[in-house]
């Protein structure tokens, strides 16, 4: 075999760098929620110095871990071009979470991301912002935006697990805001929906039945989350599933200081090293999930440096020793 074999020839997954690294136990795959972060390619720890394209980078991801997340199309729609070369370049088992476009989640986005075509529809005003809520974005645009997001990932649908509606801290439980999801599904049909809420307010313990039957109702997939708690955006560690299909588990870290620290980079955000012993409780919440879903993809968010990418091989050995 030459050097760059393993670029296009996908090896027996237990072929990695730690040795038979279980990166998909049973019916649970884990991954992380990037595979381009800037400071892990900075870090040189983890891609080897043959991995210096886009393309190379994500088929040696693709050697370690069964999933990953897009964290790129959160800041602006993806081409689906774009979208074609990441199905092409992973194995035919492989899979994709994304990130829905921010406008989508009701957060703020910036104009000048969006196409040519798409800024010439926006008044002058809105032109010459730096962000803008979707609210103030006339209809005819916020609809155009929903139509390319879906079209633009119509080439990976066939490995595309989930789009992940990760809400603002400032959605909080209301009518509006179950009519709001409720609707999600419409606008992007065909399509597995994950919801992350970042207010604590939506899994109290006297409102949390209630949510979760909701999103039953409405076809839409609970995450569970592993983030600092102790703030009013913390949500609690609840780990039910509310699809027969799939459960999502994303870590965050547990950097308490800056989790809620106005104008904390994600360096800082993020930037967390699990501990086993933090961990460990999860396997038996991840266990249960698997064996109620046919599915489970567990995320590690703490992109920073390698730490996502260890604390992937960290849990996959965890729950690869307790199987």
């Amino acid at each position: 075999m030459g050097r760059d074999d393993w670029l296009t020839t996908p090896p027996p997954r237990a072929e990695l760098d730690r040795g038979p690294f279980p990166a998909r136990v049973g019916n649970v795959r884990i991954g992380t929620a990037s595979w381009t972060e800037k400071t892990l390619l900075a870090s040189r720890t983890f891609y080897p110095s043959i991995a210096n394209t886009a393309e190379r980078r994500l088929r040696y991801y693709a050697r370690h871990f069964p999933v990953v997340e897009v964290d790129a199309s959160y800041y602006a729609i993806p081409s689906a071009a774009n979208a074609q070369a990441w199905a092409e370049r992973t194995p035919a088992d492989f899979v994709f979470g994304v990130k829905a476009y921010a406008a989508l989640t009701q957060h703020p986005i910036e104009p000048t991301r969006l196409d040519k075509a798409l800024q010439a529809e926006l008044p002058k005003t809105l032109r010459a912002k730096r962000s803008v809520y979707p609210r103030d974005l006339p209809p005819t645009v916020l609809d155009e935006i929903w139509q390319r997001f879906a079209g633009a990932l119509e080439p990976l649908r066939r490995k595309l697990g989930y789009v992940l509606f990760q809400m603002p801290k400032w959605f909080a439980p209301s009518r509006e805001s179950y009519a709001y999801l409720e609707r999600v599904p419409e606008r992007l049909p065909g399509l597995r929906i994950a919801v992350e809420f970042r207010q604590a307010s939506w899994m109290t313990d006297e409102r949390r039945g209630r949510v979760l039957d909701f999103l039953r109702r409405a076809g839409l997939v609970y995450v569970a989350v592993d983030e600092p708690q102790g703030t009013s955006s913390s949500v609690p560690p609840v780990a039910e599933p509310t699809s027969d299909e799939l459960a999502v588990v994303r870590f965050h870290g547990r950097n308490t200081a800056a989790w809620t620290k106005v104008g904390a980079t994600t360096t800082e955000r993020f930037g967390y090293h699990y501990r086993p012993d933090e961990l460990r409780p999860w396997v038996p919440r991840i266990r249960e999930l698997a064996r109620r879903t046919r599915q489970v993809h567990v995320l590690m968010n703490n992109c920073h440096r390698d730490y996502a990418v260890d604390n992937a091989k960290d849990l996959a050995e965890l729950l690869g020793s307790s199987s």
